[in-house]
């Protein structure tokens, strides 16, 4: 049996449909480039959802755990008029 050694790289993906259309496009994309591109493994996936203000103290913290924004949404709120205002 003759040995054998193997190059482990990380490969990321993206599909706006699934988990899984993405892990193919990753391959799909590093086969084009890589030689003998052979075994593909799915290790798992990190995805946090969650609510912070722009900027904010929940946002550096889940930023300093390793996450990062895929994208942000401001949501901005009218204060009511009073009547003299009308």
């Amino acid at each position: 049996m003759s040995d054998s050694v193997y190059k482990v790289i990380e490969l990321v993906g993206t599909s706006p449909e699934s988990f899984d259309l993405a892990a193919a496009n990753a391959v799909a994309q590093a086969g084009k480039t890589l030689r003998d591109l052979r075994v593909a493994r799915a290790l798992g996936a990190r995805l946090a959802v969650m609510t912070a203000a722009p900027a904010g103290v929940s946002q550096r913290n889940a930023e300093r755990a390793g996450f990062r924004a895929a994208y942000s949404r401001v949501s901005l709120v009218y204060p009511e008029q009073t009547p003299l205002e009308q």
